[in-house]
């Protein structure tokens, strides 16, 4: 499956998440690292859902840029 993940970018380091999945997160130095470091917490998350019993959500969130 495909989520949708938001980057930003702080004064120290980038952070990441999904909003298809609340909770996972994740933080890097660089934009690179914090790309790695999302996608290890989505597969972390995801495999804990499925162990728990619980069926993971299809993704939903999506983005469009607004011009104003």
């Amino acid at each position: 499956m495909k989520y949708l993940v938001v980057f930003e970018k702080s004064n120290r380091n980038y952070s990441a998440y999904s909003p298809d999945l609340p909770g996972c997160i994740a933080t890097g130095k660089t934009s690179q690292e914090v790309e790695k470091n999302i996608r290890a917490a989505m597969t972390l998350h995801l495999e804990g859902m499925r162990e728990d019993g619980i069926i993971p959500p299809e993704p939903t969130s999506f983005t469009e840029l607004v011009e104003v």
